[in-house]
């Protein structure tokens, strides 16, 4: 097959190996191809104003602590519980007030700034918060959704209404600070939430904390 100036695209990517080129480029998820919907927030059925005026969102960040293990001559570690951190999404205050009601209406089912009554228990205001990547369809072309962050026992930990100021060109926004238990990712075998079992091995319970292979290892 004669060689053409577009089959160079395929060399536009990292060898995989030492054998060079035809490897082609996956094409990456865009930051701007995106939708946040929300299940359960405030109590108005219809959030989709709250979606329409979304600015960005801070995608899930888990962290997991760490156990030291002293021992003879050094430290071992282990992975300890996991943390995730608060997401942040910055929205968009409309003139019509739907966006500010609704996030008002989240905060009262919290805590009832007039009559200051907590809510009784978690179940009581908490949230599902879906972060959806999309392809770029709209219109007649339907968006396929490429990845799903599905975000479980959501809350508001914190509601900045931002500042007001004569010198400014910028729109008015909210920041949402969103507290949650846990995240995975849709669908399930793509990612956070994929169902790998537990991993045994063939050890016994009272088998190594660490790697059987490295340095020193038979």
């Amino acid at each position: 097959m004669a060689r053409t100036g577009s089959s160079s695209l395929n060399n536009m990517t990292v060898a995989g190996d030492n054998s060079g080129g035809s490897q082609g480029l996956l094409m990456p998820k865009l930051q701007y191809r995106f939708r946040v919907n929300f299940l359960n927030f405030g109590v108005s059925t219809a959030t989709n104003e709250l979606t329409k005026q979304v600015i960005d969102v801070t995608r899930p960040s888990v962290s997991f602590g760490e156990i030291n293990i002293p021992v003879y001559n050094s430290t071992m570690y282990l992975a300890g519980r996991h943390e995730w951190q608060p997401l942040t999404i910055n929205v968009r205050d409309d003139a019509s007030g739907s966006v500010s009601a609704l996030v008002g209406q989240q905060l009262q089912k919290q805590m009832d700034f007039v009559e200051q009554a907590s809510a009784a228990t978690g179940q009581d205001y908490k949230f599902q918060t879906n972060i959806e990547i999309l392809d770029g369809g709209n219109g007649n072309t339907t968006p396929v959704v490429l990845e799903t962050w599905e975000v479980y026992g959501c809350f508001l930990q914190a509601a900045n209404y931002n500042n007001l100021a004569y010198s400014s060109n910028e729109v008015v926004t909210i920041q949402l600070s969103i507290r949650f238990d846990n995240a995975v990712q849709a669908p399930l075998e793509s990612g956070v939430g994929t169902q790998i079992g537990r991993i045994a091995a063939s050890r016994s319970l009272a088998g190594s904390t660490g790697s059987t292979t490295g340095i020193g290892s038979n």
